[in-house]
C-alpha cells in the first residue's frame, strides 16, 4: 500500500521531474550508448532468456533441480507482481517533448516502478541469497550492487523512467521478495514430489566453497 500511495502521490505531483530530465541530458556519446545497451539488455525477452541460461547454470554447477527451480520461481515471483502496482499507479511515461534526448519510441505501458530495475534487483538478490556462505558471496555482493545502480541510473538517462521509478522497483523487491521465497520455496515446492529435497550431508569443498545454502 505504500507503494501504491506513494505512486499516487508522484503521479499528481511528479516532484523528480526536473531530474529526470537532467539525467536524460547525460544521454549523448558514450553514456549514451552504454545505458541504450543496458535497457535493451534487460528488456522483457532478454531478461526471460537471461533467467532460463542461469537457471541451466544453477542446475548443471550444483546438480540440483530443486535448487535451480527456487532460483527461477523466485525470481518471476518477485518480478512479475511488479505490474500489479504499474496497473493500480498508472504513472506516465516522462513527457518526452520535454525530454533533451527523447527515445524514438517511448513504451505505452505505466512508468511506476520499472520493470527492468525490478528484475535486476530480484535476479541481484537471487544470487546473493543462493551464495550465502560461500566464497563468491562478497563478490555477488559487490557485482550485484553495481548492476542495481547501473539498471537504475539506465532507464533514467533513457528518459523511458523518472529516477523515483527505480527506488519504487528496489523498494518492491525488498517488500516482496522475502514473502515470494517463503511462498515458493517453503510452500509451492514441497507440494512437488521431485521437487522436495531431506536432509544432505554437508558437501565437501567444490567451485562454490567449503558450503552450498539453497535459496
Amino acid at each position: 500500500m505504500f507503494l501504491i500511495s506513494s505512486g499516487l502521490a508522484l503521479r499528481a505531483a511528479p516532484i523528480d521531474a526536473d531530474l529526470s530530465r537532467a539525467m536524460n541530458g547525460w544521454h549523448i556519446d558514450g553514456a549514451g550508448q552504454i545505458t541504450a545497451v543496458v535497457y535493451d539488455l534487460f528488456s522483457p525477452v532478454p531478461a526471460i532468456v537471461i533467467t532460463v541460461i542461469v537457471t541451466g547454470i544453477v542446475w548443471a554447477v550444483s546438480g540440483r533441480l530443486a535448487l535451480a527451480v527456487a532460483f527461477a520461481g523466485t525470481i518471476a515471483l518477485t518480478w512479475i507482481p511488479a505490474d500489479l502496482v504499474k496497473i493500480a499507479v498508472g504513472r506516465p511515461r516522462p513527457d518526452a517533448t520535454l525530454l533533451p534526448h527523447p527515445v524514438e519510441h517511448m513504451p505505452i505501458d505505466p512508468s511506476y516502478p520499472s520493470g527492468h530495475v525490478v528484475f535486476v534487483v530480484a535476479l541481484a538478490v537471487t544470487v546473493i541469497v543462493m551464495l550465502k556462505n560461500t566464497r563468491w558471496h562478497r563478490l555477488a555482493i559487490i557485482v550485484g550492487t553495481l548492476a542495481i545502480l547501473t539498471m537504475s541510473v539506465s532507464v533514467a538517462v533513457v528518459g523511458v523512467h523518472y529516477p523515483s521509478d527505480a527506488v519504487a522497483s528496489i523498494l518492491w523487491v525488498a517488500g516482496v521478495y522475502p514473502a515470494a521465497r517463503i511462498i515458493w520455496v517453503r510452500m509451492v515446492m514441497p507440494l512437488v514430489p521431485f521437487l522436495r529435497e531431506g536432509p544432505r550431508p554437508a558437501p565437501a569443498e567444490t567451485v562454490t566453497g567449503p558450503r552450498r545454502r539453497g535459496i
